[in-house]
């Protein structure tokens, strides 16, 4: 077996207690199958089943037992045809025995790899372990286990088992599972060897790890705890994310007959001085320019070298804090696991040193690192203990990277303190409410977490690696529905409400709910420029409503819904122009009547006016036009409509109102109180 290849054996439970769950695990294992066809096309793969009516493996030809164990495919390399073998599993007739059914895999890989490859070959297990197993010949079922798991751990075989517990009753069953769980447990102990139990089919999806990542790592060096006293320290990665493959364009230009294109398209750039030229540049007659106002610098590479900051590669201690100052919503990035070197002895005891008493006085250590020499940017962040339960795994640290002061973003918002009393809530409101965040918590302490981080399948990735394959079978096969498991994750769960109708009845009841009207889609609105975070009655939203029908001019019935209606159109942006053009006239018109009913409709239109001009951010026309108004009203001694202008203080649109506008604050609020209207003599 090649050195990057791995040899996988599924062992799939098919007796009658599994018959409810097999579509399951049927789709679970065509879905790690067609990502190995996509991540992995060389590893190889063998399917065998327990629990059928026949027997058919070499051991029970060799040496007789291993009775309903049968081999449905020997171990080859992964293609479309072992897809298919998955998706119709035989339903048996009989209880299968596990540890029969993973001696005839150990079997297999030994037979296929030899001791060659350690740690490439793995069995994978898929039953509810609610069968009972058969007494050996010689010895107890422990010892059996413990040979078997000796074995393994000789032959470099990793041992994975997917443990599906339904809900079973009765005092036999209780017993062969406590037994079973024990045999699996012994497993763990003797070689490298993992248990996952699982509840549902959609668990089930997620506790296969289906794309086999090679650990690598990312620093091997000091980690500095002061000049004179330095550990020895591997970092990798320890959560990642995982992200769409990488897919690659195919090119169908190449003839049918030839049988060795690989139909790669490769792009190729051309660099010339004009796009009209027909010279192009050769690579050394290149150079990187950067634009500096109107000019363009040029920057050599040596430059650009000379520029770069080049730290020196290293982890360094800067300080112990307390973990609570640490709060979990700072990490950022993916998660990395700081571990001894392990050929250093001293090392090994310094970390479990350092890590232990980092637990026991609930701190955590600020590192400053640089993982490569030379490298660019510098990370800050924290370790926190990671202390060992096992004797043969060393104590370690989990690191997380923390935010500099330009990568916290600060959201203020409005205090409730100063609402009126009617609008808080009272203790019964507040409770029914924290009843439903409650509700909503996916892990409550008194039950088990729904979606387990570990055993929870990513719905995207999963549904695109379906389609992937259908479409590579039928190029016009369609979307197919969604899977009813992946609907748990994506919609909403019809148990969780069911079950909580009383607490969302109570909610209802407490809190009156109105329709919020939907505004139209050329609404526009114009949130004025306030320091974020502030109660001022004045940081309100201005909201204008477009009218169906097309208003072309101002007109004496309704003028200011006209104008309203005229300044929103967007079908032209002379519209915004022409309504305020024709709302000074309208004012001017009502003004000069010099009649209290026409001088309060001027003195709206008026402040209607202004709002509009402030939507627009358009200042300068109302602000001339206020003064040329004002101007106008004490030549013609127009009193009364003076009256209710200062009466009403309308004032200038200052800067803070309108960014284009060369008013200050303290000039439009002295506005009304410099230019006194006369007095009548």
């Amino acid at each position: 077996m090649a050195r990057n290849r791995e040899g996988l054996v599924l062992l799939l439970d098919v007796g009658p207690a599994m018959h409810d769950i097999l579509p399951h695990v049927e789709k679970a294992c065509s879905l790690l199958l067609q990502k190995k066809l996509i991540y992995n096309k060389f590893d190889e793969v063998g399917i065998v089943v327990f629990g059928t009516q026949g027997t058919q493996n070499e051991l029970a030809t060799e040496i007789g037992g291993y009775e309903h164990v049968t081999v449905l495919r020997n171990i080859r390399a992964v293609d479309e045809a072992v897809v298919e073998y998955v998706k119709w599993l035989p339903r048996g007739t009989v209880a299968g025995d596990f540890l029969d059914a993973l001696i005839v895999g150990m079997d297999m890989l030994i037979k296929m790899y030899a001791a060659t490859q350690k740690g490439k070959k793995r069995l994978c297990l898929i039953t509810n372990a609610a069968c009972p197993t058969k007494n050996p010949f010689e010895g107890t079922k422990d010892d059996q286990v413990s040979t078997i798991a000796m074995k393994m751990a000789a032959e470099g075989i990793k041992m994975e088992s997917i443990v599906m517990r339904t809900d079973l009753s009765g005092d036999v069953y209780e017993n062969t599972i406590d037994e079973n769980d024990h045999l699996l447990n012994l497993f763990s102990s003797n070689a490298i060897a993992k248990t996952v139990y699982v509840d549902s089919p959609l668990s089930l999806l997620g506790s296969f790890k289906t794309r086999r990542v090679a650990p690598v790592t990312l620093f091997r060096g000091d980690l500095e705890i002061n000049p004179t006293m330095k550990i020895k320290v591997w970092v990798y990665k320890k959560v990642a994310e995982e992200r769409l493959p990488t897919l690659k364009m195919y090119s169908d230009k190449a003839p049918p007959t030839d049988k060795f294109a690989k139909h790669e398209v490769k792009i190729d750039y051309d660099y010339k001085v004009t796009a009209e030229s027909s010279e192009v540049l050769a690579p050394e007659e290149r150079i990187k320019g950067f634009r500096y106002g109107p000019q363009v610098v040029p920057i050599s590479p040596e430059e650009m070298e000379t520029l770069k900051f080049k730290p020196d590669k290293g982890m360094k201690l800067l300080g112990f804090t307390e973990a609570s100052n640490i709060l979990r919503h700072y990490y950022m990035k993916d998660v990395n696991i700081v571990v001894p070197d392990p050929s250093k002895e001293k090392s090994v005891i310094a970390v479990s040193a350092l890590a232990r008493e980092m637990k026991q006085t609930n701190k955590v250590a600020i590192v400053r690192c640089v993982w490569r020499n030379g490298q660019g940017n510098v990370v800050v962040g924290v370790l926190t203990p990671n202390v060992s339960e096992r004797d043969d795994t060393p104590d370690s640290f989990y690191f997380n990277v923390l935010p500099f002061a330009e990568d916290v973003r600060e959201f203020p918002f409005p205090s409730f303190s100063r609402l009126p009393a009617s609008w808080k809530p009272d203790e019964q409101q507040q409770a029914v409410a924290d009843n439903f965040v409650k509700m909503l918590d996916l892990a409550p302490s008194e039950k088990e977490e729904v979606l387990k981080p570990d055993l929870t399948p990513n719905p995207v990735l999963q549904r695109f690696y379906e389609y992937l394959e259908l479409k590579s079978r039928s190029a016009d096969a369609a979307l197919p529905p969604i899977d009813e498991a992946f609907k748990r994750i994506m919609e909403q769960d019809p148990e969780l409400s069911s079950n909580n109708k009383s607490i969302m009845d109570a909610l209802r009841g407490n809190f009156e709910v109105k329709e919020n009207p939907k505004l139209k889609k050329s609404s526009k609105r114009l949130l004025r420029d306030k320091p974020s975070g502030s109660d001022d009655e004045d940081n309100r939203m201005i909201t204008y409503h477009t009218s169906d029908n097309k208003i072309d001019n101002i007109g004496d019935g309704t003028p200011i819904q006209d104008f309203e209606a005229m300044i929103s159109r967007r079908d032209n942006h002379d519209w915004i122009d022409k309504a305020i053009t024709q709302m000074k006239t309208r004012i001017m018109k009502l003004v000069e009547e010099d009649s209290t009913d026409e001088n309060d409709r001027a003195l709206e239109c008026l402040l209607a006016l202004r709002k509009g001009c402030v939507l627009e951010q358009e200042p300068k026309q109302f602000n001339e036009f206020l003064k040329h108004l004002y101007e106008l009203c004490r030549e013609r001694n127009l009193s009364h409509f003076l009256i209710h202008f200062t009466s009403k203080k309308i004032t200038l649109i200052p800067k803070s109102e309108a960014a284009d506008s060369d008013v200050t604050d303290e000039e439009a609020g002295c506005f009304y109180v410099k230019q006194e209207p006369m007095v009548e003599s």
